[in-house]
């Protein structure tokens, strides 16, 4: 099903389609059953395996501690307040950097290179330090900072200095 959305601005339209998937309530573990049903063969998703605990990274930088104090301060103030919405949008968050078809390393670095781009620094902390945790390189979450760099533009150079602070505790 989709629904069509028209903006006009001054000499200008544009125009907006809107999608609305079914969710699939197939639950075979047979992927003979789900394909001959017309439905796509959905990889199990699985809790990835970390390296290290927060509280490791916590212990190794100053400023990873500070950010994941801070960001278990704020969550129970969230988690206080009882929305049923912001609870799907985190259990939605939850699954979607959950072992599948892509591993949850390729996952991370790509929230990296996404939250670098949008220019959020709790983002960009979170998805480092859950790449560090996972053990993914050094080497290999600059890279993928580079892929932000070229995609958001010079703009994204303020978050780098802050992100390779965070990454020169962890690594050394």
């Amino acid at each position: 099903m989709s629904t069509l959305h028209e903006s006009k601005r001054p000499n200008t339209t544009v125009v907006l389609v809107c999608y609305s998937l079914r969710m699939s309530t197939i639950t075979s573990q047979n992927p003979a059953v789900e394909r001959s049903s017309g439905e796509r063969a959905t990889p199990e998703r699985k809790e990835p395996t970390y390296l290290f605990t927060e509280k490791y990274v916590a212990d190794k930088s100053e400023l990873a501690r500070k950010f994941l104090d801070t960001r278990e301060r704020l969550n129970a103030n969230v988690e206080k307040a009882n929305n049923f919405l912001v609870k799907r949008f985190y259990n939605i968050d939850h699954n979607t950097y959950l072992e599948g078809a892509l591993p949850a390393k390729t996952k991370e670095l790509m929230g990296l290179v996404a939250s670098a781009c949008l220019r959020c620094d709790d983002c960009i902390f979170y998805h480092a330090i859950q790449a560090y945790r996972l053990g993914v390189a050094r080497a290999e979450q600059e890279e993928a900072l580079n892929v932000a760099l070229i995609v958001g533009g010079s703009i994204v150079v303020p978050h780098l200095r802050r992100v390779y602070e965070l990454l020169e505790e962890m690594y050394g």
